[in-house]
């Protein structure tokens, strides 16, 4: 069994993997501290030692998928933002910029970007405050920027309307991560979730589309 001291890097990961595959499966109510340290074969002494607490180990998960993935997300905009005129950026950059990132972060690890949509999903879905309160954390910054791009791009849009249009941005991408096997088994090979960068694409053209289209009542 893996001592915490003497090789904690390892352990660690070990830690942070069987945590990120249990709380996927049973949320983080139902994936005990025992069960996370049996499945990574260490034990409550290593797990204390790393984290200090469940809690603790939960929020470490959602960072650091979360964490990478949003500071991606702000240097594409940082970038984009000062190749911009006094506009700012185009619709279509800054949804490709929002949505990509997210979906091709699984590309290389497939297995660990099915589990954090699974736990994305719960903390969306489903009574969880630990992790709604993890991911608001983590998402804060990424929020605000966002919230003010999309403003500059879409004058036209009351405050009211672009948050429901955001909502509905991050329910479209939120269900294509998390329902692949389900499209999977629903369309067969005729859809090939496979194809992260044809997904991308056909996403922002159907969300560009929503997000612009016009108001209520106007022609």
């Amino acid at each position: 069994m893996p001592d915490p001291i003497s090789d904690p890097i390892d352990t660690k990961q070990s830690l942070l993997d069987a945590a990120e595959a249990l709380i996927a499966e049973r949320g983080v109510a139902g994936a005990s501290l025992r069960a996370i340290t049996t499945r990574a074969g260490t034990n409550l002494a290593a797990a204390n030692y790393h984290f200090g607490s469940k809690k603790a180990l939960a929020r470490a998960v959602i960072a650091r998928h979360l964490r990478p993935i949003n500071a991606e997300r702000l240097r594409l905009l940082d970038a984009a933002e000062d190749e911009a005129d006094d506009r700012g950026p185009d619709l279509e950059s800054l949804v490709n910029i929002f949505v990509g990132p997210v979906v091709r972060f699984g590309r290389e690890m497939p297995d660990r970007g099915r589990h954090f949509a699974q736990i994305c999903g719960r903390a969306m879905t489903q009574p969880d405050p630990m992790l709604r309160e993890s991911l608001l954390g983590e998402l804060a910054e990424a929020i605000q920027r966002f919230t003010k791009a999309f403003a500059r791009a879409l004058p036209e849009l009351s405050p009211e309307e672009l948050l429901w249009r955001m909502q509905f941005m991050v329910g479209a991408m939120a269900h294509t991560i998390a329902g692949s096997q389900m499209i999977e088994a629903i369309h067969g090979d005729t859809l090939d979730t496979r194809d992260l960068d044809g997904i991308v694409e056909r996403m922002v053209r159907f969300l560009c589309g929503g997000l612009a289209a016009p108001m209520e009542g106007s022609r």
